[in-house]
């Protein structure tokens, strides 16, 4: 990951938590039902949230945790060569902002190393809708 992902994403967890008071009630979950859609490393992903510490003060909600997730991306390759199948499950890592029913995402997802690549930290973005 590039070190301005690295200072974006630490800014918006700082401001996020700067933002709640004492009053914000803070507390584990294993599943919140918040559903995303979104981009990230030319590619597609849809995702639930899963384990997550959850932070909360009516009407926001803030977590950071594991996002269980369904990628949705084409791999480029020569032709005649083997191709991974579009659709593949993933487990990536972020944090989500819910404001009543809306929610805003920024998952962190790793692409293990290649052949061709070294393995990286992609951050994404997507909007979902909290249940």
């Amino acid at each position: 990951m590039k070190f301005n992902n690295r200072v974006a994403f630490t800014s918006c967890l700082v401001l996020t938590m700067f933002f709640f008071s004492a009053k914000a009630q803070t507390k584990v979950v294993l599943f919140e039902g918040i559903l995303t859609a979104g981009y990230v490393d030319h590619g597609a992903f849809i995702n639930c949230t899963g384990p997550c510490i959850k932070f909360s003060k009516k009407p926001y909600t803030v977590l950071l945790g594991m996002l269980p997730s369904l990628r949705i991306k084409e791999d480029k390759v020569a032709a005649g060569a083997t191709k991974n199948s579009a659709l593949t499950p993933n487990l990536g890592f972020g944090l989500t902002a819910a404001f009543r029913h809306l929610a805003v995402q920024v998952p962190l997802y790793y692409n293990a190393k290649t052949a061709t690549k070294n393995g990286e930290w992609n951050p994404g973005f997507g909007l979902g809708y909290k249940f």
